[in-house]
């Protein structure tokens, strides 16, 4: 006899403990398309049984993510297993291919994060129903779910009964547990099943190496993962960058930053598919910088240079952010003039190093720097900008903060400051009476369509009114957004 929890999901019931909607049929068809009413339909009407998937796949209507999803939704009310028997079915479908999206809306929607016994009552039920064996492509199904949300635990039993109804695991499927395994830090377990690939047969495939390199780096175990690295040269996996940057983050974290600049040579050396990119740079830098030794990362820009790989952005921000940190401001000014001829803009580059000053505390400096920027006709980013004029703001420095704004119209042209900050420079400058660069503003909002925002509007216009600017109060309490 089967588990209560089970038989549910198959037996006949009597019709006063029929689910909820299968009572609602009729409601149901007047709020869903026609083609996920007639899929529903047949799952309504089936024996709960083995013949249900013989029933769907009589089903002529087109099969799309939009009619399984709409599927789905009805089923999570009240039959969560039934809506699970046909996410499987309909992944098996010959026309159709559950997205990663699909996967994650079917964990969420059928609850599998709140009780996975749905997923292994489906197996049993599987199992006990008229020893029908669940095929290895529904395993991958229902492994493609645990991944979603990432429960070792039950991919590790979901792999368990594959083994039990004689489906062999694939090299997907171990990686997949692999993979999960890895996640929660179970790195000796992962070591268990790769092993076990060995002795089925199966061998390791590129997606088994980098998921491991990347697992035993990550718990600091960096002998083991470049024992890895080389030995999976022997099963036709050569290291590319991905499984060179997994094992470059761990020796970053965990080793030395010196070993960590011997790989990187390492890379460079070997060429080809492990040839390190910027982001392998960077990933080096951000180290360096987050162990306060920014003066060191800066050698990684000569062999940037030297191995023909240009800086970005990032790379950039984070080196003068830790040289600004570390007390280096030399060093910051000099990294600026050498990347510059990387083609990185001056102007974005001090950019950086107003925000890096900012951040750390040295706000004075970080002023002072975004004056010399305008007063160079260097162009401050909108970002930038924003902060330095918020801050002065929050000091209650209108005055400072709208000569400031003036200068940047004059010198660098328009820069994307927020627009509030417009508006709180327009309160300020009312309440403390400054008329003449109150009107000044206002003529700079109305041209650049910034709406005012807040309790402050009515007395803003009250003050241009005063002044004698009627119609520059009209034109700016007008403007909509």
């Amino acid at each position: 006899m089967l588990p209560p929890s089970i038989s549910r999901l198959f037996l006949t019931t009597k019709p006063a403990d029929k689910p909820k909607f299968l009572l609602e049929k009729v409601h149901f068809f007047t709020t869903c398309s026609s083609s996920a009413g007639e899929f529903l339909s047949h799952l309504l009407e089936s024996k709960k049984g083995s013949g249900l998937e013989k029933s769907l796949n009589t089903v002529k209507t087109k099969l799309d993510a939009k009619c399984v999803n709409e599927v789905l939704e009805k089923c999570a009310i009240d039959d969560p297993h039934m809506g699970l028997r046909f996410f499987i079915w309909s992944g098996l479908h010959p026309s159709y291919r559950h997205s990663s999206y699909m996967f994650s809306r079917a964990y969420k929607l059928l609850g599998f994060d709140r009780e996975p016994q749905i997923i292994e009552d489906f197996i049993e039920a599987y199992r006990l129903q008229n020893k029908y064996v669940p095929s290895a492509k529904m395993f991958k199904v229902i492994l493609n779910l645990c991944r979603v949300g990432k429960d070792a635990t039950l991919g590790l039993w979901v792999l368990r009964k594959m083994k039990e109804s004689n489906c062999r695991p694939d090299t997907t499927v171990y990686n997949v547990v692999i993979r999960l395994l890895c996640e929660k830090g179970d790195i000796n377990e992962a070591l268990f099943f790769m092993r076990e690939m060995d002795s089925s047969d199966l061998h390791p495939d590129m997606i088994t190496y980098v998921v491991m390199i990347k697992g035993l780096s990550e718990v600091g175990r960096l002998e083991e993962a470049c024992g890895l690295t080389k030995a999976m040269r022997g099963h036709g996996c050569v290291p590319n960058t991905v499984t060179y940057s997994a094992l470059l983050d761990g020796i970053c974290r965990f080793g030395s930053l010196e070993r960590a600049l011997e790989l990187l040579r390492e890379m460079e050396k070997d060429g080809g598919q492990c040839k390190p990119n910027v982001v392998t740079y960077t990933t080096v830098v951000q180290n360096f910088v987050e162990k306060g030794q920014s003066i060191e990362a800066l050698s990684i820009l000569d062999q940037m240079r030297d191995f023909g790989c240009k800086p970005n952005r990032v790379l950039i921000c984070t080196l003068i952010q830790g040289l600004c940190k570390d007390g280096h401001m030399e060093e910051a000014h000099q990294v600026i003039n050498r990347v510059a001829e990387c083609g990185i803009p001056y102007d974005s580059c001090y950019s950086f190093l107003v925000l890096s000053l900012f951040r750390i505390g040295k706000l004075k400096e970080a002023e002072m720097c975004f004056r010399r920027m305008l007063a160079g006709g260097l162009k401050p980013d909108g970002l930038t900008s924003s902060t330095i004029m918020r801050w002065l703001c929050q000091q209650r420095r209108i005055l400072d903060g709208y000569h400031l704004i003036d200068a940047i119209e004059q010198s660098a042209g328009v820069s994307s400051i927020d627009s509030d900050i417009y508006c709180i420079l327009m309160a300020g400058l009312c309440e403390e009476n400054h008329l003449v660069e109150a009107a000044k503003l206002a003529s700079l909002m109305v041209g650049k369509g910034i709406q005012l925002k807040g309790p402050c509007t009515k007395n803003v216009i009250e003050c241009l009114g005063r002044c004698g600017k009627e119609d520059l109060a009209s034109s700016i309490g007008s403007i909509k957004c």
